[in-house]
């Protein structure tokens, strides 16, 4: 097992600062503007990646769901066609990757189902996340891993035991793990942050954040628990029609989050004492023994 992984350019895990993810999911409710708008606030912000949710949704939707009817911005639909509504084809991910692309910032996706990956996989996406949602889900753990690239397994609503099966699915080598409560928003009662702690304590890769709680000091506080990664759910405004909007961050408080997170990761330093140059005046008008 490696205690880094390459995600593009950067190395996640280990001695190296933390990765950044702007989760859009389906924030973007169907339009690529909006998506690209999002886009946007997460490369202005200095966010290292951006998220989306890939499904085929005559796959992903359980039957018994499809025909209920349900109040959207557009009307009153059926689950299913919903779906399909938000769901992105061949040109919007085409404009999605020129788009990060001229941002400067990488992208990729959770699949939800196997030919999702196929779909996805002309892109080359820089890494895959499997949704805690399909954590349990063996054979498309098998087919996200037979692409060769990283993947970023999410460990909400799942035990230790399914946790480390899914991680056996995994090349040991390009595998990283986030902890995660799967309630939107959390409660701060219910993050369990010091799951990450048990978790570097397991495994030899990097272990992460999923965050789906209201505020952004926990997220920090991840990072100082020792995240190599963090995730959190982005919107141009959390009063959005969406299930996800409530859990989000606003575009300042990505702009904050991640300059308190890089700011956290300067403080930290390197364990070492030393005195600063800043303190030799203090030192010389001060100190009234010496040795």
């Amino acid at each position: 097992m490696s205690k880094t992984v390459q995600l593009g350019k950067r190395t996640v895990g280990e001695g190296a600062p933390c990765f950044i993810i702007g989760e859009i999911g389906i924030n973007h409710n169907g339009d690529i503007e909006i998506a690209k708008k999002l886009i946007s606030v997460a490369a202005h912000a200095g966010a290292d990646a951006v998220k989306f949710q890939k499904r085929t949704p005559e796959l992903a939707v359980p039957p018994d769901q499809r025909d209920i009817l349900r109040e959207t911005p557009w009307g009153v639909m059926t689950y299913m066609d919903y779906r399909y509504k938000v769901e992105f084809g061949e040109a919007e991910y085409a404009e999605i990757d020129s788009y990060c692309k001229q941002m400067g910032i990488d992208w990729f996706v959770s699949p939800w189902d196997e030919p999702s990956v196929d779909f996805i996989e002309k892109f080359a996406p820089v890494t895959y996340k499997v949704a805690s949602a399909s954590l349990t889900d063996i054979s498309l753990l098998k087919k996200i891993n037979a692409t060769g690239r990283p993947v970023i397994l999410s460990s909400g609503m799942s035990t230790m035991e399914q946790i480390e099966e899914g991680v056996k699915q995994i090349d040991p080598d390009k595998v990283l793990l986030a902890h995660s409560t799967s309630s939107y928003p959390c409660k701060p009662a219910e993050l369990n942050l010091r799951m990450i702690e048990t978790l570097k304590a397991k495994y030899d890769f990097p272990i992460g954040y999923s965050g789906h709680e209201v505020g952004l000091q926990t997220t920090s506080a991840a990072v100082l628990l020792g995240a190599s990664f963090v995730e959190r759910h982005i919107t141009l405004d959390r009063a959005m029609w969406g299930s996800d909007q409530a859990a989000s961050v606003e575009p300042p408080g990505l702009i904050r989050l991640v300059r308190d997170i890089r700011e956290l990761e300067e403080a930290l330093g390197d364990g070492v004492k030393k005195v600063y140059d800043s303190e030799l005046p203090g030192l010389k008008k001060l100190r009234r023994v010496k040795n």
